[in-house]
């Protein structure tokens, strides 16, 4: 079971080891995120892009790049094509974002030929690892989808479950805010985890323990529960956070991160297979953090 981000490295490592292929590699960023996880031994790696270029980072940085599978594509959408081909025709495990937007590489995967759809939601999961804490806690969506309704929410709780549980944690305790405990026919955050909460315990939402609306501290803290008399198996105990929006869940994540501390990886799920989109101010604690979640959720 995870019980710190470095456990993380070690479950990557578990069996065979995963091909990242790095779309529209010949980016200096992304580079030294996979080259830090290759060397790690976390991954395989694969780099579809401008070759010239590739080969000119890699020398200015004095990368080895023995090993590693270079395919020249200079144009960057179809070297996401390229890349995400190879990983639904199983030549890969796992694709990252290089030198392209984000929404060129999503159109790759969500194209309906050769895509790596699967009916369910795209959504961004981080997992944090806390101080003040006593377990690894989840958050999504922080970074993927603006306002997601009633549906777009159970794909968010199931895609997390889903990772949790490749994690070994077998029943996910899902927290689902709202600024309150009680349900409010006037605050749409409130209604939603009700129904939520009434769609797991009918088995609708399965392998987890769904609960809302919570207030943040209660999600988190057992001494806000006991003095609000909240009766709840996950008050206190969250493995997952569902924030209302992105505003919500992209504020806590921050706090997280600049406030409290935390140490941090993040992937793209509900895929065929992991994506990952690492910022460029994300620290290279984290990016190797969350190339080692998707290699681990892989296996």
């Amino acid at each position: 079971m995870l019980k710190k981000l470095s456990d993380l490295h070690i479950l990557a490592k578990k069996g065979k080891i995963k091909k990242l292929v790095l779309a529209a590699g010949h980016d200096a960023n992304a580079m030294a995120a996979v080259m830090n996880a290759f060397r790690a031994g976390i991954i395989e790696l694969i780099l579809v892009g401008d070759d010239n270029k590739i080969r000119e980072i890699a020398s200015e940085k004095s990368y080895n790049l023995d090993g590693i599978k270079v395919i020249d594509e200079p144009d960057n959408d179809l070297a996401a094509a390229v890349s995400i081909k190879m990983v639904s025709g199983k030549e890969a495990d796992i694709v990252m974002k290089g030198n392209l937007g984000t929404a060129n590489l999503l159109r790759a995967v969500l194209d309906k030929e050769w895509g790596l759809r699967t009916g369910e939601l795209l959504s961004h999961l981080a997992i944090f690892e806390l101080p003040a804490y006593h377990k690894i806690l989840g958050l999504t969506d922080a970074a993927m989808n603006i306002a997601p309704d009633l549906e777009g929410k159970i794909s968010l709780i199931r895609n997390s479950v889903d990772c949790f549980r490749s994690l070994g944690i077998e029943q996910p305790k899902v927290a689902v805010l709202s600024a309150v405990e009680t349900v409010n026919p006037d605050m749409k955050s409130s209604v939603e985890a009700a129904i939520l909460t009434k769609m797991a315990q009918r088995k609708q939402i399965k392998n987890c323990i769904v609960d809302g609306p919570l207030a943040f501290d209660n999600a988190i803290s057992k001494k806000s529960t006991e003095i609000k008399g909240v009766d709840s198996s996950v008050a206190g105990d969250t493995d997952i956070l569902v924030g209302d929006d992105i505003d919500v869940s992209n504020s806590l994540y921050k706090a997280f991160m600049y406030f409290a501390g935390a140490k941090c990886a993040a992937v793209i799920v509900g895929a065929a297979a992991p994506i990952v989109l690492t910022s460029r101010a994300d620290s290279d604690e984290t990016k190797l953090n969350s190339i080692a979640l998707a290699a681990a959720v892989n296996q």
